[in-house]
């Protein structure tokens, strides 16, 4: 049976940032991911791990000017140094939390830049940042996102993202397959799933195509849940969805799947 990370960036928001932790665990989850803990020092967010027992699954590098809309930068040529800037600001977290993956976002598609700079850019800062994490025992990762939510995104279809794989030949890159932006973006998630499985560090879910929670929509997600345990999947499987309402009391989903893995053991 997958394990289950809850997403504190977008779960429990019904309690500040580091009470999140606590809630987590109270609903049996026994790791987190979140989009950025920057806000926070890394011995605070470390401590309430700790406290409760939880592993910390997944967080991203710093992606520039959020507030600004800025969506990382691993794509932009001239950007290159502020992009391994943000990589050495993760570090005192990574070691703090224990986290063995990273996401590095690549950006927003900028406007003064041709195709061939900003791909050999994003290929370049990738192989600089796995190189910089392997000593660590650091995954980086790299997302698809949809063009719906996130318009102009650099990447967005799973090929894309494994042929930049490919290209930067490092053990310890690999994608990161959000199934809500993929089935947004391209569908066929089964076949895809196996097709791209041995490059695939991290995998997320929503339900599609209101990004709730996932008994809800277009995507049989128990279905895909069975088939990462045939496909032998042994990561998180992070939970990044809106929840309708209060954050527990839309978990059904999460205990139903649960209680019909254990009948059939």
């Amino acid at each position: 049976m997958p394990r289950f990370a809850a997403n504190l960036s977008m779960m429990y928001t019904e309690v500040p940032f580091l009470d999140r932790f606590a809630a987590a665990a109270r609903d049996g989850f026994d790791a987190v991911e979140y989009l950025f803990p920057y806000e926070h020092a890394p011995a605070d967010i470390g401590a309430r791990l700790k406290d409760h027992g939880l592993t910390q699954a997944l967080f991203n590098l710093p992606p520039g000017d959020w507030a600004a809309g800025e969506r990382g930068m691993a794509c932009h040529p001239g950007r290159e140094a502020e992009f391994a800037a943000a990589l050495e600001q993760a570090l005192p977290y990574i070691e703090a939390t224990g986290c063995q993956r990273v996401h590095a976002m690549a950006g927003l598609i900028p406007a003064s830049s041709d195709a061939a700079a900003r791909h050999a850019t994003y290929v370049t800062n990738l192989r600089h940042a796995a190189a910089r994490l392997a000593p660590l025992g650091v995954t980086l990762l790299i997302e698809p996102i949809n063009s719906r939510d996130m318009p102009g995104y650099f990447l967005s279809l799973q090929q894309q993202a494994h042929d930049v794989l490919a290209e930067a030949g490092a053990p310890n890159l690999k994608v990161q397959m959000d199934l809500y932006h993929c089935q947004i973006m391209e569908g066929d998630l089964s076949k895809r799933l196996q097709k791209h499985f041995a490059g695939v560090g991290h995998i997320q879910i929503a339900g599609v195509p209101d990004r709730h929670e996932p008994d809800g929509g277009e995507v049989n997600f128990p279905h895909l849940f069975d088939l990462l345990d045939t496909l032998g999947f042994d990561g998180f499987v992070g939970c990044e969805y809106r929840p309708k309402a209060a954050t527990s009391d839309g978990l059904g989903w999460l205990r139903r799947y649960q209680s019909s893995q254990k009948a059939m053991a």
